[in-house]
């Protein structure tokens, strides 16, 4: 770690190892498009506005399932909101079926809500399952005042699923701030999850590629000479850490030897019940940066 050591103007690795250990982000690195992806929600729902309008004259009304029933032979698309109200997603609209096990008899009733013109035997039984499901007494005792406004809270429900998969992104997103900057200022390109034949492509440079370096998450391309980054952030423990670790002191041997320089950009209050794996990591590798690093501008010097 040499390198950085001097960029940091640290007098030993030592010294630059404990700023790393003590600078972490402990607290995690929670965003604000972490809750609700918003956008998401609302381009969701204008597909439907029509048809949940159309349904807003069931709010209040007794008999649903004669109305509901006239309803779809009028405007038969109004069934295709019948899944968002239950918070359910198909892949295919054709798949839209249902089968209901009836508790007295012991036999299924099965319900197609992928119908596009329902006769009206089929439009009294959609309407049939509509009152059955609940979603009957939602709307006849005016549990609600708006399917659209409805639709949009199921929809942010359904979105909370996909936090998950924010919160792995996050970090990602925050170091891309700092690579596009640097990208900028130095008149650089980079490429974000790279794959051999992606780099091929853009940069027509041939590397070789290991089972475990299939995709790089950023590399940067600096007059010829690459910069390959991994980038993740741990909240907890464990022992993928130690592996991870491990893993990527392969991946540096790996990348080195094809003249290509390997970044670690890595954070987390995880790290602080594995430093001994990080250390080792540390001990055998160029470079390995946290977002404060990042904050104070060293990827410029790195690059330079």
């Amino acid at each position: 770690m040499k390198k950085l050591t001097e960029i940091l103007n640290l007098k030993t690795d030592d010294e630059l190892f404990s700023y790393i250990a003590t600078t972490f982000k402990l607290k995690g690195i929670t965003q604000w498009d972490y809750f609700v992806n918003w956008q998401k929600v609302y381009n969701n729902i204008e597909p439907y506005q029509i048809e949940l309008n159309i349904l807003n004259v069931l709010i209040g009304e007794k008999n649903i399932k004669e109305v509901l029933t006239n309803l779809i032979l009028k405007y038969p698309e109004v069934v295709n909101v019948i899944p968002l109200l239950l918070a359910i997603r198909f892949k295919k609209k054709s798949d839209q079926k249902f089968s209901i096990l009836n508790n007295n008899k012991f036999e299924y009733c099965d319900f197609d809500l992928s119908i596009k013109k329902p006769n009206e035997i089929e439009a009294e039984k959609i309407a049939s399952f509509f009152v059955n499901c609940g979603l009957g007494v939602l709307v006849r005792d005016k549990k609600v005042k708006n399917l659209v406004d409805y639709a949009t809270g199921v929809e942010v429900g359904l979105d909370s699923n996909g936090r998950k998969n924010r919160g792995g992104h996050q970090m990602e997103n925050t170091v891309e701030v700092y690579i596009k900057d640097a990208c900028n200022k130095l008149n650089l390109s980079y490429l974000k999850e790279a794959s051999a034949k992606a780099i091929k492509d853009k940069w027509s440079i041939e590397i070789k590629i290991d089972k475990s370096s299939k995709r790089i998450d950023y590399v940067i391309n600096n007059k010829g000479k690459l910069y390959f980054f991994e980038v993740n952030f741990y909240n907890g423990g464990g022992s993928k850490l130690k592996s991870t670790a491990g893993e990527y002191v392969k991946m540096n041997e790996h990348w080195n030897k094809q003249n290509i320089e390997f970044v670690w950009i890595t954070d987390g209050a995880g790290w602080q019940t594995a430093l001994n794996p990080l250390r080792e990591y540390f001990d055998k590798a160029d470079y390995l940066l946290n977002l404060e690093i990042l904050r104070r501008g060293m990827l410029i010097n790195i690059l330079n």
